[in-house]
């Protein structure tokens, strides 16, 4: 199916491993032109090169979300590279500060909120302009589960993401008769570093291996997740890039879950 992705120039944050690469790789499938960011500059250069796509079509260019003269020149650098683009995927983010609430400090609260949050802000905001001038600009922020099913060991995450869902949904309101619409998608405990780590420190409490230690997650910690695996970011991404077509011309405001049924209400 020819999803009319050729031809857009779409910035992906996040991009050196999980869904952001995978959606990295979906798109410049697809024709799309790829700007790539993320923070760590010489993983950033192996995840474009491990992509192998045509000079031309493929750009990277590291940044941190967390300073607004990163940004800054990352605005500059794609506009230098491609011109304006028409589409963002915002995959960046962390797991954060996690343990109870009563465990949790300020700053815990303020790094996790900065980096899941606000990130979003400020690159939307910095390349707004872009976004709303082609008149078929598209938005993308990866949420997650927690944000409409928040877990008690990690609440700074649970609210940035409930966060994003308001500011995706407040943006589709605001810019839908420039023609720019965005969305959201929520996956579940997809297989990217980040559920790695988690797993990997699981496995060291209970002295078991991160295959048990997935197994035993799922049994205890997701009893909804119907599908008793983890997802794969190229199941994310697949959704993630029908949000950036032709074909959702008629999707703004939405959010997808792509969770394996994890979310246990409507």
């Amino acid at each position: 199916m020819d999803l009319g992705i050729a031809g857009r120039t779409a910035l992906i944050t996040g991009g050196d491993s999980g869904i952001g690469w995978s959606t990295a790789s979906e798109l410049l499938r697809e024709g799309a032109t790829v700007v790539l960011t993320d923070r760590d500059p010489e993983k950033l250069r192996a995840a474009a090169h491990e992509l192998d796509a045509p000079p031309d079509r493929l750009h990277a260019f590291p940044a941190d979300l967390t300073r607004p003269s990163d940004i800054e020149q990352l605005h500059r650098s794609a506009a230098g590279a491609v011109g304006a683009v028409d589409t963002l995927v915002h995959c960046a983010g962390v797991t954060g500060a996690q343990g109870k609430f009563h465990e949790i400090d300020d700053e815990g609260w303020v790094s996790t909120l900065d980096v899941d949050l606000l990130a979003p802000v400020r690159v939307t905001r910095a390349f707004l302009d872009d976004l709303r001038a082609s008149g078929r600009g598209r938005v993308v922020f990866v949420a997650s589960e927690d944000a409409v099913q928040p877990y008690d060991d990690e609440l700074p995450y649970c609210a940035a993401k409930a966060g994003v869902l308001a500011l995706a949904k407040g943006l589709s309101r605001s810019y839908a008769g420039q023609g720019l619409l965005v969305n959201t998608v929520s996956p579940a405990f997809i297989r990217t570093p980040m559920t790695d780590a988690m797993m990997d420190r699981r496995a060291e409490e209970l002295g078991v291996t991160r295959d048990e230690a997935i197994r035993s997650f799922l049994e205890e910690e997701r009893p909804f997740l119907e599908l008793k695996r983890r997802g794969t970011p190229e199941e994310v991404a697949a959704v993630i890039a029908f949000l950036c077509s032709d074909r959702a011309s008629f999707v703004t405001g939405s959010n997808y879950r792509v969770d394996g049924g994890s979310v246990a209400t409507l």
